[in-house]
């Protein structure tokens, strides 16, 4: 699994376990629906700055987003 696909999941993981659809994390980062499908599809290079911003909008740790990812 990438790197990419593996913060994907996780994000999408977190977004479900809360019941929240996509546009609604989008309100709460101010990013767009059609971005957050595609990080968590693994099909972007997601910054740290944006993956900050999901972190706190899911009430998590940037660690939460990253597990999985191996060197």
């Amino acid at each position: 699994m990438t790197h990419r696909k593996a913060i994907g999941e996780n994000i999408r993981n977190l977004r479900r376990a809360k019941g929240w659809t996509q546009e609604k994390l989008a309100r709460l980062t101010k990013l767009t629906s059609g971005y957050l499908s595609t990080v968590e599809l693994g099909q972007e290079n997601i910054s740290v700055d944006n993956l900050a911003k999901i972190a706190r909008a899911l009430k998590t740790t940037l660690a939460e987003l990253v597990k999985g990812i191996e060197n």
